[in-house]
């Protein structure tokens, strides 16, 4: 059959997202994959500037998702098959993109760990992200902020002459386009991704990506790629040079044989074909393989420990097949970023298909050989050159106009486009897309003043680029305007100039509770710990008594500054305060798991640890918890000298 693209409905068990957290994500970025100066030092040089090279502190602009729930229920999603007689590939638009399946007809198998629900967690760097599938990863280091959110889709002609997919979307924490075409020649066994990312200011760029695989895991299953040696990462925040198969008389290549998560990323020599492979005991998996731009290879994997166990169960469902990740990027360590000039573009090819190798040679003690042997399957079933030719093929087409719209994603880079007047080929921003959120900033953008809002809301997404600092700065002073200019300010480093914005804006604000919280968050900062207090127990109960309605967008911001000002207020140790958020918020946010443990931090800083044991003893579940989150155990020891129940361990490092 000839390749064809086609809508469809992908039905699944899903939690709902719930509505983005109105409060701007002030506060410094809750990432693992850190590293100090001192630790960097070690490094090779090239990693260590990589390494060092405008990380981000916050998510700014983009909203953090948190509102989403463990509650499941049949749902439609939006899909796009693009089909062969050899393969069939699902993919989620309205999801970041991911593919959620590729499935070999000829052997009937499914080579991606398929998941079999959609279940958000605090995973991704503004919170909600869910598991399986292939994701991309653009931004920073982390999964992508645009996990869970929709991209553009369209038709386009492929470079065979029939059709392909491509994805496209304006990713804010950089400020950049890019774009990712889904290519399935005819009677082919590999999908091609064509993938760019163009930089179209006049400052250099830093770029970050890494695509994500999740493979099914199983007690024979191996992943290799053409490495003797890696960088292991272990949630200790280290990153220290092993060999590979073997390190600490474990073979990490089987990922199961771990009892931690981990991070391996391959030191692939230069020259090298860059490909990684997860094959099961018959020698049978998926492959990845790419052009050299994309350098990295790695594993992901959750090990065997309790902890891992547990978050692979909250990840899906207890009883599923559990996953590992194998990835490609653009550095050798998720912990870089790579400079990308002015006006210049990154562009790459990756594929992925089948592969079958000999189960004794794959699974064999001599690494060499195993690696061997997948390297001349992959190079039999897709040689090197072929994938060259694949990428020459279709990097003529990359600036092909769309054709037929399959989805939509958000208006943010149409803003973008509009104030820059970007000529951007291959990847059109239509004004069309423009929605409720971009509008003030187009009225700032075309008159020069941002409107102040008819009726009481929570404000609205701020913009925090130069260009939109500079105009915020040179728009009328109104109280919105101070808000939104205090957020960019804070973004840009000038804290004390953020906090004299906020200050002017409290003067005539109407609704005072986002100043004050803004205010709360820089004494916090600042180690202010008694102010911080007070401005939050202010900024509650300003909200509170300015709110219009028990809608999303009210209860959501309720629920929002109500856990900070509780966790504000314990660390103040102000216990009868805490009660006051407590018993104003609404019945069914203090029963989300997030406000019973916060409901047992309470009762243990009232002296009665009895009810605080009966809230863990009658079971919660904390919906965003984020990963390495150690609150739990905290709490914990501070009720019993029991061990932690298995259904509350997550821990993804030993304890020291």
């Amino acid at each position: 059959m000839a390749t064809t693209v086609r809508r469809a409905v992908l039905n699944l068990p899903a939690a709902p997202l719930g509505p983005e957290n109105p409060l701007p994500a002030l506060r410094p970025l809750d990432e693992m994959h850190v590293l100090g100066e001192r630790d960097r030092a070690a490094l090779p040089h090239d990693m260590a500037r990589q390494i060092g090279y405008r990380p981000l502190t916050t998510v700014l602009p983009v909203r953090v998702l948190d509102g989403y729930g463990r509650e499941r229920t049949p749902a439609g999603l939006d899909a796009i098959v693009i089909e062969n007689d050899r393969l069939r590939a699902t993919v989620l638009p309205g999801l970041g993109g991911r593919i959620h399946s590729l499935h070999h007809k000829p052997t009937g198998r499914e080579l991606l760990y398929r998941n079999p629900v959609l279940q958000p967690a605090d995973f991704a760097l503004n919170g909600a992200w869910f598991s399986g599938g292939i994701e991309w990863n653009i931004g920073a280091t982390g999964h992508t902020t645009l996990s869970c959110a929709p991209l553009h889709a369209a038709r386009v002609p492929a470079p065979d002459g029939g059709e392909m997919v491509r994805l496209w979307e304006w990713e804010r924490l950089r400020d950049l386009p890019f774009q990712v075409d889904l290519w399935l020649p005819e009677e082919s066994d590999f999908l091609h991704v064509g993938v760019r990312i163009r930089n179209p200011h006049e400052h250099t760029a830093p770029v970050y990506w890494w695509s994500n695989i999740a493979v099914p895991e199983g007690e024979r299953t191996r992943v290799l790629a053409p490495a003797d040696e890696a960088w292991h990462f272990g949630y200790e925040r280290t990153l220290t040079r092993v060999p590979v198969p073997v390190s600490g008389s474990v073979d990490r290549t089987y990922p199961l044989r771990g009892d931690f998560p981990a991070d391996y990323f391959y030191e692939v020599p230069d020259g090298a074909r860059r490909w990684i492979a997860s094959l099961d005991e018959d020698g049978r998996g998926l492959v990845q393989t790419s052009t050299d731009l994309l350098r990295g290879r790695k594993l992901f994997l959750w090990g065997s420990g309790a902890g891992g166990r547990r978050w692979q169960e909250w990840l899906t469902e207890p009883g599923t097949v559990g996953y590992a990740e194998i990835q490609a990027g653009l550095a050798r360590t998720q912990l870089e970023h790579v400079p990308l000039e002015p006006g210049a573009e990154f562009s790459w090819l990756e594929s992925y298909g089948p592969l079958s190798a000999d189960p004794l040679t794959v699974h064999g003690e001599d690494w060499a050989a195993a690696r061997a042997e997948t390297e001349q399957r992959l190079a039999e079933a897709l040689p090197r050159t072929e994938v060259e030719a694949a990428y020459a093929a279709w990097r003529p087409c990359a600036d092909t106009e769309p054709g037929e719209p399959l989805a939509t994603g958000s208006g943010w880079g149409a803003l973008e486009v509009r104030r820059g007047k970007y000529e951007l080929p291959g990847t059109p921003f239509a004004d069309s897309t423009l929605g409720e959120q971009q509008r003030p900033w187009l009225e700032l953008l075309d008159q020069g003043t941002f409107p102040e809002p008819c009726l009481a809301a929570p404000p609205g997404p701020s913009l925090v680029s130069p260009h939109w600092r500079d105009m915020l700065e040179t728009a009328p002073a109104e109280p919105l305007t101070e808000y939104h200019l205090g957020v960019a300010q804070w973004h840009a480093g000038d804290r004390a100039q953020a906090v004299r914005s906020w200050e002017r804006g409290l003067v005539l604000a109407p609704s005072r509770w986002p100043l004050l919280r803004c205010l709360a968050v820089a004494a916090e900062e600042g180690r202010q710990r008694d102010r911080a207090a007070d401005l939050y127990a202010e900024a509650f109960e300003d909200l509170c008594g300015g709110r219009r309605d028990d809608g999303e967008a009210w209860t959501a911001a309720t629920a929002a500054l109500g856990r900070e000002a509780m966790e504000a207020l314990l660390t103040a140790g102000r216990p009868a305060a805490v009660r006051s958020v407590w018993a104003a918020l609404p019945p069914a946010v203090r029963q989300r798991g997030r406000f019973r443990l916060l409901e047992a931090r309470l009762l243990i800083a009232e002296g009665d640890r009895a009810a605080a044991r009966a809230v863990f003893d009658e079971g919660f579940e904390v919906a965003d918890l984020r990963e390495g989150a150690e609150i739990l155990d905290e709490v914990w020891a501070r009720l019993t000298d029991e061990p932690l129940p298995g259904r509350y361990n997550y821990r993804m490092r030993p304890r020291s």
